[in-house]
Protein backbone atom coordinates (compact mmCIF):
# COMPACT_ATOMS: atom_id res chain seq x y z
CA UNK A 1 0.00 0.00 0.00
CA UNK A 2 2.81 2.37 0.22
CA UNK A 3 2.67 2.95 -3.40
CA UNK A 4 -0.85 4.09 -3.07
CA UNK A 5 -2.68 0.91 -4.89
CA UNK A 6 -5.78 0.45 -3.19
CA UNK A 7 -5.71 3.12 -0.62
CA UNK A 8 -9.10 4.92 -0.44
CA UNK A 9 -9.19 8.37 0.57
CA UNK A 10 -11.62 10.04 3.10
CA UNK A 11 -13.45 11.63 0.35
CA UNK A 12 -14.27 8.87 -1.21
CA UNK A 13 -15.65 7.05 1.67
CA UNK A 14 -19.67 7.97 2.15
CA UNK A 15 -20.87 10.44 4.72
CA UNK A 16 -23.88 9.58 6.84
CA UNK A 17 -26.12 11.99 5.62
CA UNK A 18 -25.76 10.89 2.16
CA UNK A 19 -26.84 7.31 3.03
CA UNK A 20 -30.27 6.72 1.28
CA UNK A 21 -32.96 7.12 3.66
CA UNK A 22 -34.45 3.45 3.15
CA UNK A 23 -32.73 1.84 6.18
CA UNK A 24 -34.48 4.10 8.77
CA UNK A 25 -35.63 1.84 11.77
CA UNK A 26 -39.24 2.81 11.06
CA UNK A 27 -39.32 -0.15 8.57
CA UNK A 28 -41.51 -2.22 10.34
CA UNK A 29 -40.49 -5.18 7.61
CA UNK A 30 -37.07 -5.57 9.92
CA UNK A 31 -36.17 -7.24 12.72
CA UNK A 32 -37.29 -5.33 15.74
CA UNK A 33 -34.39 -6.36 17.85
CA UNK A 34 -32.01 -4.86 15.74
CA UNK A 35 -32.99 -1.94 17.96
CA UNK A 36 -32.72 -3.35 21.18
CA UNK A 37 -29.73 -4.31 23.06
CA UNK A 38 -30.28 -7.08 25.38
CA UNK A 39 -32.64 -9.88 25.39
CA UNK A 40 -36.28 -8.36 26.40
CA UNK A 41 -38.02 -5.54 25.26
CA UNK A 42 -37.07 -2.36 26.90
CA UNK A 43 -38.47 -0.08 24.07
CA UNK A 44 -41.95 0.13 25.33
CA UNK A 45 -40.81 1.88 28.45
CA UNK A 46 -40.18 5.82 28.49
CA UNK A 47 -39.17 7.78 31.73
CA UNK A 48 -41.70 10.43 32.48
CA UNK A 49 -39.16 13.07 32.77
CA UNK A 50 -38.34 12.84 28.69
CA UNK A 51 -42.44 14.18 28.27
CA UNK A 52 -42.88 17.60 27.97
CA UNK A 53 -46.44 18.12 27.67
CA UNK A 54 -47.59 15.88 25.78
CA UNK A 55 -44.98 15.54 23.58
CA UNK A 56 -41.67 13.40 23.77
CA UNK A 57 -38.23 15.08 23.99
CA UNK A 58 -35.32 13.42 22.24
CA UNK A 59 -32.01 12.57 24.15
CA UNK A 60 -30.90 12.88 20.13
CA UNK A 61 -31.88 15.41 18.61
CA UNK A 62 -30.90 16.53 15.42
CA UNK A 63 -27.29 18.01 14.46
CA UNK A 64 -26.27 18.51 11.35
CA UNK A 65 -22.63 19.32 12.71
CA UNK A 66 -22.19 16.31 14.11
CA UNK A 67 -23.97 14.50 11.37
CA UNK A 68 -21.64 15.97 9.09
CA UNK A 69 -18.61 14.00 10.76
CA UNK A 70 -19.75 10.64 10.51
CA UNK A 71 -19.15 8.53 7.82
CA UNK A 72 -19.66 4.48 6.94
CA UNK A 73 -17.54 2.25 5.24
CA UNK A 74 -17.62 -1.20 3.73
CA UNK A 75 -15.00 -3.07 3.47
CA UNK A 76 -11.37 -3.54 5.47
CA UNK A 77 -10.26 -0.48 7.24
CA UNK A 78 -6.47 -0.91 6.41
CA UNK A 79 -6.80 0.72 3.15
CA UNK A 80 -8.33 3.93 4.29
CA UNK A 81 -5.96 7.09 4.16
CA UNK A 82 -7.25 8.50 8.01
CA UNK A 83 -5.50 9.84 10.53
CA UNK A 84 -5.74 6.56 12.92
CA UNK A 85 -7.33 2.88 12.73
CA UNK A 86 -8.40 1.17 15.58
CA UNK A 87 -7.30 -2.39 16.29
CA UNK A 88 -9.15 -4.77 18.56
CA UNK A 89 -6.96 -6.85 20.32
CA UNK A 90 -6.59 -8.60 23.88
CA UNK A 91 -4.40 -7.32 26.73
CA UNK A 92 -0.98 -8.37 25.69
CA UNK A 93 -1.53 -6.96 21.80
CA UNK A 94 -0.28 -9.80 20.32
CA UNK A 95 -0.72 -10.48 16.26
CA UNK A 96 -2.95 -13.40 17.05
CA UNK A 97 -5.70 -11.86 18.91
CA UNK A 98 -5.54 -8.60 17.00
CA UNK A 99 -8.12 -7.36 14.08
CA UNK A 100 -8.45 -9.47 11.19
CA UNK A 101 -5.54 -8.48 8.55
CA UNK A 102 -3.84 -5.74 10.40
CA UNK A 103 -0.39 -7.14 10.80
CA UNK A 104 -0.66 -8.79 7.43
CA UNK A 105 -0.93 -5.37 6.01
CA UNK A 106 1.34 -2.88 8.46
CA UNK A 107 4.49 -5.52 8.41
CA UNK A 108 6.41 -6.89 10.75
CA UNK A 109 7.50 -3.44 12.11
CA UNK A 110 4.05 -2.99 13.97
CA UNK A 111 4.44 -6.59 16.04
CA UNK A 112 7.73 -5.62 17.30
CA UNK A 113 6.43 -2.48 18.64
CA UNK A 114 3.40 -3.69 20.48
CA UNK A 115 5.85 -5.75 21.67
CA UNK A 116 7.63 -3.21 23.50
CA UNK A 117 4.46 -1.19 24.96
CA UNK A 118 4.17 -3.59 28.09
CA UNK A 119 0.61 -5.26 27.15
CA UNK A 120 -3.23 -2.82 27.74
CA UNK A 121 -5.95 -3.03 30.22
CA UNK A 122 -9.84 -3.72 29.20
CA UNK A 123 -10.99 -0.04 28.26
CA UNK A 124 -8.05 1.35 27.57
CA UNK A 125 -6.23 2.25 24.55
CA UNK A 126 -2.65 2.49 23.18
CA UNK A 127 -1.11 4.08 20.19
CA UNK A 128 1.94 2.97 17.65
CA UNK A 129 3.19 4.32 14.55
CA UNK A 130 0.89 2.55 11.27
CA UNK A 131 4.47 1.20 8.93
CA UNK A 132 2.96 0.43 5.75
CA UNK A 133 -0.68 1.06 6.36
CA UNK A 134 -2.06 4.09 4.75
CA UNK A 135 -3.18 5.58 7.68
CA UNK A 136 -0.81 7.37 10.04
CA UNK A 137 -1.25 6.05 13.60
CA UNK A 138 -2.97 2.84 14.99
CA UNK A 139 -4.92 2.76 17.64
CA UNK A 140 -5.11 -0.60 19.97
CA UNK A 141 -7.99 -1.18 22.33
CA UNK A 142 -8.86 -4.05 24.53
CA UNK A 143 -12.78 -4.43 24.81
CA UNK A 144 -14.52 -6.55 27.72
CA UNK A 145 -15.77 -10.04 27.53
CA UNK A 146 -19.59 -10.83 27.76
CA UNK A 147 -21.93 -12.29 30.19
CA UNK A 148 -25.84 -11.55 30.06
CA UNK A 149 -25.23 -11.50 33.68
CA UNK A 150 -22.53 -8.36 33.82
CA UNK A 151 -24.28 -6.88 30.56
CA UNK A 152 -24.57 -3.13 32.20
CA UNK A 153 -20.61 -3.58 33.64
CA UNK A 154 -19.34 -4.84 29.57
CA UNK A 155 -21.70 -2.36 27.91
CA UNK A 156 -19.55 0.59 29.62
CA UNK A 157 -16.37 -1.00 29.67
CA UNK A 158 -16.87 -1.55 25.84
CA UNK A 159 -18.12 2.43 25.76
CA UNK A 160 -14.73 2.84 27.90
CA UNK A 161 -12.83 1.69 24.70
CA UNK A 162 -14.51 3.89 21.90
CA UNK A 163 -14.33 6.92 24.27
CA UNK A 164 -10.42 5.91 25.38
CA UNK A 165 -9.60 5.68 21.14
CA UNK A 166 -11.05 8.88 20.61
CA UNK A 167 -9.77 11.24 23.76
CA UNK A 168 -5.91 9.52 22.51
CA UNK A 169 -6.84 10.52 18.96
CA UNK A 170 -7.18 14.20 20.13
CA UNK A 171 -4.51 13.94 22.65
CA UNK A 172 -2.03 12.85 19.52
CA UNK A 173 -3.42 15.98 17.71
CA UNK A 174 -5.32 13.50 15.12
CA UNK A 175 -7.91 14.38 13.63
CA UNK A 176 -10.08 12.12 11.68
CA UNK A 177 -10.42 8.03 12.76
CA UNK A 178 -11.58 4.78 11.53
CA UNK A 179 -13.41 2.73 13.83
CA UNK A 180 -13.67 -1.72 13.26
CA UNK A 181 -16.18 -3.46 15.58
CA UNK A 182 -14.55 -3.76 18.75
CA UNK A 183 -15.21 -7.03 19.95
CA UNK A 184 -18.22 -8.69 18.94
CA UNK A 185 -18.08 -12.83 18.75
CA UNK A 186 -14.41 -13.00 19.94
CA UNK A 187 -15.10 -11.82 23.40
CA UNK A 188 -19.19 -13.39 22.86
CA UNK A 189 -20.07 -9.85 22.49
CA UNK A 190 -23.46 -9.84 20.92
CA UNK A 191 -23.03 -7.59 17.46
CA UNK A 192 -26.37 -6.02 17.94
CA UNK A 193 -25.56 -4.60 21.71
CA UNK A 194 -21.92 -3.73 20.87
CA UNK A 195 -23.19 -1.33 17.97
CA UNK A 196 -25.24 0.17 20.23
CA UNK A 197 -22.39 1.05 22.33
CA UNK A 198 -20.14 2.53 19.80
CA UNK A 199 -22.96 4.63 18.29
CA UNK A 200 -24.08 5.91 21.32
CA UNK A 201 -20.88 6.62 22.77
CA UNK A 202 -19.53 8.64 19.43
CA UNK A 203 -22.42 10.58 19.56
CA UNK A 204 -22.01 11.82 23.56
CA UNK A 205 -18.14 12.08 22.54
CA UNK A 206 -19.11 14.17 19.53
CA UNK A 207 -21.34 16.75 21.65
CA UNK A 208 -18.52 17.69 23.32
CA UNK A 209 -15.72 17.62 21.56
CA UNK A 210 -16.72 18.11 17.93
CA UNK A 211 -14.44 21.05 17.39
CA UNK A 212 -11.42 18.30 17.54
CA UNK A 213 -12.75 15.59 15.05
CA UNK A 214 -13.27 16.20 11.46
CA UNK A 215 -14.18 12.82 10.52
CA UNK A 216 -15.33 8.89 12.41
CA UNK A 217 -15.73 6.26 10.16
CA UNK A 218 -17.79 3.03 11.47
CA UNK A 219 -16.27 0.15 9.40
CA UNK A 220 -18.14 -2.59 8.87
CA UNK A 221 -16.73 -5.94 7.01
CA UNK A 222 -20.27 -8.29 6.85
CA UNK A 223 -23.58 -7.40 5.65
CA UNK A 224 -25.02 -8.14 8.76
CA UNK A 225 -23.00 -5.48 10.27
CA UNK A 226 -23.36 -3.23 7.60
CA UNK A 227 -27.36 -3.56 8.00
CA UNK A 228 -26.81 -3.26 11.75
CA UNK A 229 -25.35 0.45 11.34
CA UNK A 230 -27.32 1.48 8.72
CA UNK A 231 -30.31 0.76 11.16
CA UNK A 232 -29.04 2.06 14.24
CA UNK A 233 -27.06 5.03 13.37
CA UNK A 234 -30.80 7.18 13.01
CA UNK A 235 -31.68 6.50 15.99
CA UNK A 236 -28.40 8.58 17.39
CA UNK A 237 -27.52 10.85 14.41
CA UNK A 238 -30.86 11.31 13.12
CA UNK A 239 -30.62 13.51 9.65
CA UNK A 240 -34.40 15.17 9.92
CA UNK A 241 -37.10 15.91 12.25
CA UNK A 242 -39.32 12.21 11.36
CA UNK A 243 -35.83 10.21 12.32
CA UNK A 244 -35.51 11.85 15.62
CA UNK A 245 -39.11 11.21 16.23
CA UNK A 246 -38.98 7.41 15.38
CA UNK A 247 -36.05 7.41 17.46
CA UNK A 248 -37.65 8.94 20.52
CA UNK A 249 -39.85 5.26 20.12
CA UNK A 250 -37.26 2.75 19.44
CA UNK A 251 -34.34 3.71 22.05
CA UNK A 252 -33.88 2.01 25.16
CA UNK A 253 -35.61 3.43 28.10
CA UNK A 254 -32.30 3.25 30.39
CA UNK A 255 -30.53 6.30 31.94
CA UNK A 256 -27.24 7.11 30.23
CA UNK A 257 -24.78 9.63 31.57
CA UNK A 258 -23.00 12.34 29.82
CA UNK A 259 -20.55 9.82 28.43
CA UNK A 260 -23.03 7.30 26.84
CA UNK A 261 -22.55 5.03 29.68
CA UNK A 262 -25.56 2.80 31.78
CA UNK A 263 -26.44 4.38 35.08
CA UNK A 264 -28.70 1.73 37.06
CA UNK A 265 -30.61 3.61 39.84
CA UNK A 266 -30.47 0.81 42.44
CA UNK A 267 -26.75 1.40 42.18
CA UNK A 268 -26.24 4.67 43.14
CA UNK A 269 -25.05 5.32 46.34
CA UNK A 270 -26.71 6.71 49.68
CA UNK A 271 -25.02 8.72 51.95
CA UNK A 272 -26.39 9.04 55.18
CA UNK A 273 -24.72 11.56 57.99
CA UNK A 274 -21.86 10.59 60.80
CA UNK A 275 -23.25 9.65 64.42
CA UNK A 276 -22.44 12.59 65.98
CA UNK A 277 -20.42 11.80 69.91
CA UNK A 278 -22.20 14.50 71.51
CA UNK A 279 -25.67 15.64 71.65
CA UNK A 280 -27.13 18.59 73.72
CA UNK A 281 -30.35 18.86 72.03
CA UNK A 282 -33.24 16.81 71.64
CA UNK A 283 -32.27 13.44 68.94
CA UNK A 284 -33.09 14.39 65.06
CA UNK A 285 -34.61 12.20 62.97
CA UNK A 286 -31.49 10.99 59.99
CA UNK A 287 -31.62 13.04 57.12
CA UNK A 288 -31.30 11.49 53.57
CA UNK A 289 -29.25 12.76 51.29
CA UNK A 290 -31.42 12.37 48.02
CA UNK A 291 -30.17 9.47 45.86
CA UNK A 292 -27.09 10.82 43.36
CA UNK A 293 -24.76 9.36 41.26
CA UNK A 294 -21.52 10.66 43.28
CA UNK A 295 -18.87 10.26 40.79
CA UNK A 296 -20.64 13.01 39.07
CA UNK A 297 -21.39 15.34 41.73
CA UNK A 298 -19.77 18.76 41.26
CA UNK A 299 -16.75 19.22 43.86
CA UNK A 300 -18.09 22.44 45.24
CA UNK A 301 -21.67 20.96 46.24
CA UNK A 302 -22.08 22.56 49.87
CA UNK A 303 -25.23 19.92 50.20
CA UNK A 304 -22.75 16.93 49.32
CA UNK A 305 -19.79 18.32 51.50
CA UNK A 306 -22.51 18.43 54.59
CA UNK A 307 -22.84 15.33 54.74
CA UNK A 308 -19.20 13.89 54.35
CA UNK A 309 -16.86 13.40 57.22
CA UNK A 310 -13.76 15.66 56.65
CA UNK A 311 -11.08 13.02 57.23
CA UNK A 312 -12.86 10.56 54.46
CA UNK A 313 -12.30 13.61 51.88
CA UNK A 314 -9.08 13.57 53.17
CA UNK A 315 -7.85 10.59 52.01
CA UNK A 316 -7.51 11.50 48.69
CA UNK A 317 -6.07 15.40 48.29
CA UNK A 318 -7.75 17.69 45.88
CA UNK A 319 -5.76 17.44 42.66
CA UNK A 320 -5.22 21.31 42.35
CA UNK A 321 -4.20 21.33 46.32
CA UNK A 322 -1.10 19.01 45.59
CA UNK A 323 -0.33 20.74 42.97
CA UNK A 324 -0.26 24.07 45.08
CA UNK A 325 1.88 21.68 47.51
CA UNK A 326 4.28 20.83 44.88
CA UNK A 327 4.80 24.94 43.65
CA UNK A 328 5.18 25.37 47.03
CA UNK A 329 7.92 23.22 47.68
CA UNK A 330 9.95 24.81 44.76
CA UNK A 331 9.64 27.98 45.33
CA UNK A 332 11.05 27.03 48.83
CA UNK A 333 14.08 25.31 47.51
CA UNK A 334 14.82 28.16 45.10
CA UNK A 335 14.96 30.46 47.58
CA UNK A 336 18.04 28.50 48.85
CA UNK A 337 21.18 29.56 47.47
CA UNK A 338 21.52 27.24 43.96
CA UNK A 339 25.47 26.29 44.34
CA UNK A 340 24.74 23.78 41.85
CA UNK A 341 23.96 26.70 39.20
CA UNK A 342 26.81 29.14 40.34
CA UNK A 343 29.71 26.09 39.70
CA UNK A 344 28.41 25.60 36.20
CA UNK A 345 26.51 22.89 36.84
CA UNK A 346 23.10 24.02 35.54
CA UNK A 347 19.71 23.90 37.75
CA UNK A 348 19.51 21.21 40.03
CA UNK A 349 17.48 22.71 42.61
CA UNK A 350 14.09 21.52 43.31
CA UNK A 351 12.68 18.50 44.75
CA UNK A 352 12.95 14.97 42.87
CA UNK A 353 9.57 14.04 41.13
CA UNK A 354 7.37 10.81 42.65
CA UNK A 355 6.66 7.91 40.58
CA UNK A 356 3.36 9.51 39.45
CA UNK A 357 4.75 12.27 38.87
CA UNK A 358 6.98 11.05 36.52
CA UNK A 359 4.61 8.88 34.72
CA UNK A 360 2.47 12.05 34.08
CA UNK A 361 5.27 14.19 32.83
CA UNK A 362 6.53 10.82 30.39
CA UNK A 363 3.19 10.25 29.15
CA UNK A 364 2.27 13.91 28.09
CA UNK A 365 5.93 14.61 26.13
CA UNK A 366 5.33 11.29 24.75
CA UNK A 367 2.07 12.22 23.65
CA UNK A 368 3.04 15.29 22.18
CA UNK A 369 6.27 13.89 20.25
CA UNK A 370 3.76 11.45 18.37
CA UNK A 371 2.30 14.29 17.19
CA UNK A 372 5.29 16.77 15.83
CA UNK A 373 7.53 16.42 12.89
CA UNK A 374 10.91 16.07 14.53
CA UNK A 375 12.36 15.22 10.81
CA UNK A 376 14.70 17.60 11.35
CA UNK A 377 16.11 16.40 14.52
CA UNK A 378 15.94 12.87 12.97
CA UNK A 379 18.52 14.11 10.52
CA UNK A 380 21.02 15.73 12.25
CA UNK A 381 21.53 11.45 13.18
CA UNK A 382 22.97 13.06 16.63
CA UNK A 383 20.23 9.68 18.01
CA UNK A 384 19.50 6.55 16.21
CA UNK A 385 18.66 2.96 16.58
CA UNK A 386 21.86 0.66 16.09
CA UNK A 387 21.13 -3.20 15.71
CA UNK A 388 21.36 -5.53 18.86
CA UNK A 389 24.58 -6.47 21.36
CA UNK A 390 26.19 -9.30 21.79
CA UNK A 391 23.65 -10.47 24.07
CA UNK A 392 20.61 -9.58 21.79
CA UNK A 393 19.47 -6.48 23.67
CA UNK A 394 18.75 -3.51 21.16
CA UNK A 395 21.40 -0.83 21.26
CA UNK A 396 20.55 3.22 20.70
CA UNK A 397 23.54 5.09 19.58
CA UNK A 398 24.11 8.51 20.70
CA UNK A 399 26.86 10.51 18.45
CA UNK A 400 28.21 13.67 20.99
CA UNK A 401 29.90 15.20 18.02
CA UNK A 402 26.75 15.94 16.13
CA UNK A 403 25.42 17.51 19.06
CA UNK A 404 25.80 21.18 18.04
CA UNK A 405 24.13 23.25 20.78
CA UNK A 406 24.02 26.78 18.21
CA UNK A 407 21.44 24.63 15.73
CA UNK A 408 19.94 22.67 18.16
CA UNK A 409 16.56 23.01 19.63
CA UNK A 410 16.80 21.76 23.20
CA UNK A 411 12.99 21.16 24.23
CA UNK A 412 12.55 19.88 20.50
CA UNK A 413 15.18 17.25 21.23
CA UNK A 414 13.69 15.86 24.19
CA UNK A 415 10.55 15.02 22.37
CA UNK A 416 12.56 13.38 20.06
CA UNK A 417 14.98 11.34 22.14
CA UNK A 418 11.17 10.28 24.04
CA UNK A 419 9.95 9.26 21.12
CA UNK A 420 12.77 7.06 19.93
CA UNK A 421 13.66 5.73 23.47
CA UNK A 422 9.96 4.60 24.05
CA UNK A 423 10.03 1.64 22.04
CA UNK A 424 13.41 0.39 23.33
CA UNK A 425 13.15 1.26 27.25
CA UNK A 426 9.99 -1.45 27.68
CA UNK A 427 12.59 -4.17 27.81
CA UNK A 428 16.76 -4.38 28.31
CA UNK A 429 18.47 -2.26 26.41
CA UNK A 430 21.80 -0.74 25.82
CA UNK A 431 23.56 2.72 24.79
CA UNK A 432 26.63 3.15 22.75
CA UNK A 433 27.83 7.11 23.52
CA UNK A 434 30.40 8.14 20.90
CA UNK A 435 32.57 10.86 22.21
CA UNK A 436 35.19 10.97 19.82
CA UNK A 437 36.15 14.49 18.03
CA UNK A 438 33.03 15.66 20.35
CA UNK A 439 35.77 17.35 22.84
CA UNK A 440 35.46 20.19 20.04
CA UNK A 441 32.51 21.50 20.64
CA UNK A 442 32.44 23.35 24.05
CA UNK A 443 28.53 23.96 23.91
CA UNK A 444 27.19 20.94 25.51
CA UNK A 445 24.13 20.68 27.88
CA UNK A 446 24.78 20.86 31.55
CA UNK A 447 23.50 18.52 34.38
CA UNK A 448 20.70 20.27 34.93
CA UNK A 449 19.16 19.15 31.69
CA UNK A 450 20.75 15.81 32.07
CA UNK A 451 18.40 15.55 35.34
CA UNK A 452 15.32 16.84 33.48
CA UNK A 453 15.74 14.19 30.92
CA UNK A 454 16.42 11.62 33.55
CA UNK A 455 12.73 12.62 34.57
CA UNK A 456 11.18 12.95 31.47
CA UNK A 457 12.30 9.54 30.65
CA UNK A 458 11.31 7.31 33.69
CA UNK A 459 12.61 5.43 36.25
CA UNK A 460 11.36 2.41 33.31
CA UNK A 461 14.50 3.67 31.30
CA UNK A 462 16.80 3.41 35.02
CA UNK A 463 15.52 0.23 35.29
CA UNK A 464 16.22 -1.39 32.17
CA UNK A 465 19.04 -0.17 30.73
CA UNK A 466 21.74 -2.71 30.93
CA UNK A 467 24.83 -0.27 30.09
CA UNK A 468 26.07 2.93 28.98
CA UNK A 469 29.02 2.27 26.52
CA UNK A 470 31.30 5.38 26.30
CA UNK A 471 34.00 5.20 23.69
CA UNK A 472 36.72 7.40 23.62
CA UNK A 473 36.48 9.15 26.61
CA UNK A 474 38.59 12.04 27.75
CA UNK A 475 39.55 13.16 31.62
CA UNK A 476 36.70 15.48 31.12
CA UNK A 477 34.04 13.66 30.21
CA UNK A 478 35.08 11.32 33.38
CA UNK A 479 35.01 13.72 35.30
CA UNK A 480 31.52 15.21 34.75
CA UNK A 481 30.01 11.29 34.53
CA UNK A 482 31.50 11.09 38.10
CA UNK A 483 29.46 14.75 39.07
CA UNK A 484 25.97 13.01 37.18
CA UNK A 485 27.10 10.32 39.41
CA UNK A 486 26.90 12.56 42.18
CA UNK A 487 23.69 14.93 41.50
CA UNK A 488 21.38 13.44 38.85
CA UNK A 489 21.25 10.28 38.84
CA UNK A 490 23.48 6.80 40.33
CA UNK A 491 21.29 4.37 39.08
CA UNK A 492 22.14 4.93 35.58
CA UNK A 493 25.45 6.48 35.39
CA UNK A 494 27.04 3.86 37.76
CA UNK A 495 26.14 1.66 34.27
CA UNK A 496 28.84 3.40 32.32
CA UNK A 497 31.58 1.30 30.48
CA UNK A 498 34.49 3.37 29.27
CA UNK A 499 35.96 2.17 25.86
CA UNK A 500 38.90 3.47 24.51
CA UNK A 501 38.97 1.83 21.41
CA UNK A 502 36.19 0.42 18.99
CA UNK A 503 38.09 -3.36 18.44
CA UNK A 504 36.99 -3.08 22.48
CA UNK A 505 33.20 -1.70 21.79
CA UNK A 506 32.79 -4.72 19.02
CA UNK A 507 32.95 -7.27 21.48
CA UNK A 508 30.29 -5.86 23.35
CA UNK A 509 28.39 -4.57 20.27
CA UNK A 510 29.03 -6.42 17.07
CA UNK A 511 30.79 -4.24 13.94
CA UNK A 512 27.87 -5.69 11.56
CA UNK A 513 24.87 -4.20 14.14
CA UNK A 514 26.73 -0.89 14.05
CA UNK A 515 26.26 2.31 11.87
CA UNK A 516 29.32 4.51 12.94
CA UNK A 517 30.15 7.45 11.22
CA UNK A 518 33.58 7.17 9.11
CA UNK A 519 35.36 9.77 11.44
CA UNK A 520 35.00 7.71 14.04
CA UNK A 521 37.00 5.20 12.83
CA UNK A 522 39.79 8.10 11.85
CA UNK A 523 39.87 9.46 15.81
CA UNK A 524 40.43 5.98 16.76
CA UNK A 525 43.14 5.77 14.63
CA UNK A 526 44.72 8.76 15.83
CA UNK A 527 44.02 8.58 19.62
CA UNK A 528 45.57 5.12 19.74
CA UNK A 529 48.31 5.34 17.57
CA UNK A 530 48.31 2.55 15.33
CA UNK A 531 48.58 0.17 18.01
CA UNK A 532 46.15 -3.17 17.99
CA UNK A 533 43.66 -4.05 15.37
CA UNK A 534 42.36 -1.21 12.98
CA UNK A 535 38.98 -0.88 11.81
CA UNK A 536 38.81 0.06 7.90
CA UNK A 537 35.30 1.88 7.00
CA UNK A 538 35.72 0.90 3.55
CA UNK A 539 35.95 -2.64 3.64
CA UNK A 540 33.92 -3.66 6.89
CA UNK A 541 36.23 -6.15 8.41
CA UNK A 542 38.88 -6.02 10.70
CA UNK A 543 42.69 -5.97 9.48
CA UNK A 544 45.92 -5.87 10.59
CA UNK A 545 47.90 -2.45 10.13
CA UNK A 546 51.29 -2.38 8.23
Amino acid sequence: MENGKNVVSLDKVPRWIDVEHGSSPDDESGDASLCNPYSGDPLTSISGEDIVGNRMVSRFPVDHEINEKIRIWWGSPWTLKVDAVVNSTNENLDEVHSSHGLHAAAGPDLAEECAMLGGCRTGMAKITNAYKLPARRVIHTVGPKYAAKYHTAAENALSHCYRSCLELLIESGLQSIAMDCIYTEAKNYPREAAAHVAIRTVRRFLEKQKDEITAIVFCTTTPFDTEIYKRLLPLYFPRDKHEEEVAISKLPAELWDENGETVIDERKIRIKPLPKKTSKGPPQAPVDVPVTTVGLARRNSSLLASYLDPAFMSISKDPDQRRKEQWDKNVEVRRGWNWAKFLGFGDLAGPHLTPSEEYTLHSSYLSKAISLNLSDIAEMKIVYRGGVDSEGRPVMVVVGAHFLLRCLDLERFIFYVVKEFEPLIQKPYSIIYVHSAASLQLSIPDLGWMRRLQEILGRKHQRNLHALYVLHPNLHLKASILALQWFVDDVVWKKVVYVDRLLKLFRYVPRDQLTIPDFVFQHDLEVNGGKGLIVDPGKNHVQQPT
